[in-house]
């Protein structure tokens, strides 16, 4: 499991581009056979890649770097499916994901693993895994099923619908909030206007993009801001200080998932077109 530790936003005005890539852009995560987890001092964040093609992968981790002997002794996660048909077996119990279904695993779960029904079409599970205390069932859901709002205006290109999984009325968690985003064709932002949200950190993957095509993703302190340029199925960490918005070259979705005081989804703090440099 590869480590990231939290950056102070003084120090990080003073990164070059590959540093900043270092630190916040997460290139490779869906590896065939391979379970690839990215840990993240912002918010104890891990971030996380599966995809099972000839075998079941389980989601294990070294219990050094999670100080426990299972994943989620002390955690929870939120899973979504990115591609074909796929299973995730939760302590004997299937639960079988299509495209964009989701799956949320509380608290004290041993034994979750994860397969394709078709390995020439496979599953690819996105997770995103925060820190818990307490447990919450199992749930899952689908993209129809999701508390859903329609957002923005082609005139803007931000068009978009939001739709939020684990969130206060819907599957519910410790801290974690997920869900996707979706643009709707010929519009490119995202998030804009800006804004930073103080008691949470965030991370972004962005996906189903053209194998040319780029997202210029904003970040930084609205007065100090950098971007980073993305592909498909790269994901973005963003610490609590930072904006996280972005331009693509086409329309785009992209997962978004929180951490951290509280899962109140309209908590966030606006940034004023003016003030953003």
């Amino acid at each position: 499991m590869e480590i990231r530790y939290a950056s102070h936003p003084n120090e990080v005005k003073q990164f070059e581009t590959e540093r900043l890539r270092r630190e916040f852009v997460i290139e490779s995560l869906f590896v065939p056979d391979k379970l690839t987890l990215v840990y993240s001092h912002v918010d104890r964040f891990i971030v996380g890649g599966v995809v099972p093609v000839q075998k079941e992968v389980a989601l294990e981790a070294d219990p050094k770097e999670i100080g426990a002997d299972t994943f989620l002794e002390r955690r929870e996660v939120g899973i979504i499916n990115l591609g074909g048909q796929g299973r995730i077996s939760v302590d004997g119990t299937d639960y079988v994901l299509e495209s964009k279904d989701c799956l949320y695993i509380g608290l004290g779960a041993k034994q979750i693993s994860f397969a394709s029904l078709n390995a020439s079409s496979p599953a690819k599970f996105y997770l995103n895994s925060t820190p818990a205390h307490k447990p919450y069932p199992t749930a899952k859901t689908g993209q129809a099923d999701a508390f859903n709002v329609h957002l923005g205006a082609i005139d803007n290109s931000n068009e978009r619908t939001i739709y939020r999984y684990i969130h206060e009325k819907g599957i519910q968690s410790c801290q974690l909030v997920m869900g996707l985003t979706q643009l709707e064709k010929g519009n490119m932002w995202n998030t804009m206007p800006a804004h930073t949200h103080n008691r949470r950190s965030e991370v972004y993957l962005y996906f189903n993009l053209p194998e040319d095509g780029v997202v210029f993703h904003l970040m930084g302190e609205p007065r100090e801001t950098r971007h980073v340029v993305v592909r498909n199925e790269q994901a973005v960490i963003s610490p609590s200080w930072s904006i996280h918005s972005g331009v693509g070259t086409s329309n785009y979705i992209f997962i978004w998932g929180m951490a951290g005081e509280n899962q109140v989804f309209e908590d966030m703090d606006g940034v004023d077109m003016n003030e953003l440099k």
